[in-house]
């Protein structure tokens, strides 16, 4: 976040200087591109795990009753950041760093999702999943 938004400021200040407002398209793009994917929020309720990056435009939600198991991964770098597949019914919802936590669907899919505190996330996770499974 902060690369780019100090890109944004460096491409702004160059096109107030020259006079040419043709970098102010990127600097839109850097702009909205912080302000929707620049910060990954996180919230593991009785019934859903639901992610959303941003004020909330982009976001997935999953019902707990269809995760078969969460587990502590770390991402390899060449996956980068943001929301894409990585492989095999696997995707990854990440905004920054290589921890994330891996829940694994009963579908067959995989979900990978990046954050700073992946063994308490986890535990979480697996507590409402035990949850969930005593009180059938």
């Amino acid at each position: 976040m902060i690369g780019l938004g100090a890109l944004a400021v460096c491409l702004a200040y160059l096109a107030y200087r020259s006079h040419q407002f043709g970098p102010l398209l990127p600097v839109a793009l850097f702009v909205l591109a912080l302000i929707l994917l620049g910060v990954l929020t996180v919230e593991v309720g009785d019934e859903f795990v639901e992610v959303r990056f941003g004020p909330g435009v982009i976001k997935k939600k999953w019902r707990l009753a269809d995760v078969l198991s969460c587990q502590r991964v770390r991402n390899h770098w060449w996956y980068g950041w943001g929301i894409h597949w990585i492989g095999r019914n696997k995707w990854l919802f990440n905004v920054s760093g290589l921890d994330a936590v891996e829940l694994s669907m009963k579908d067959g899919k995989t979900y990978r999702v990046g954050t700073d505190e992946p063994e308490k996330l986890c535990q979480l996770i697996q507590g409402k999943l035990t949850q969930n499974h005593s009180s059938k």
